[in-house]
């Protein structure tokens, strides 16, 4: 039997997790860089995904000194990236497949 662990954090305890303001991440949700679960800021619980992307959007905002708004096409375009990535190397390996006969 596997069992899957779900975390579930609050606004308050993301903040203190990635060292940035509440207002800062309340930002980054208003952009659609993370949506979290919940209707409003107090109700919010952000998962081990969110909690990731939300590290990765601070840190190109601080270190590119980005704005929000490019912070998001930047995150867009890293998924497209990595999406693509991934659809290239399973074509690659279906076509050794038919290069091995």
């Amino acid at each position: 039997m596997t069992t899957t662990l779900t975390v579930q954090l609050t606004l308050e305890e993301c903040s203190q997790l990635v060292e940035a303001p509440a207002a800062s991440l309340i930002e980054i949700v208003e952009y659609g860089i993370v949506d979290p679960d919940g209707g409003s800021p107090r109700d919010w619980r952000f998962d081990a995904v969110a909690l990731g992307r939300l590290r990765q959007a601070l840190r190109l905002q601080r270190e590119l000194e980005l704005d929000w708004q490019a912070v998001a096409v930047t995150l867009d375009l890293l998924d497209e990236v990595a999406r693509l990535k991934a659809e290239n190397e399973s074509l690659r390996r279906r076509l050794l497949r038919f290069m091995e006969y």
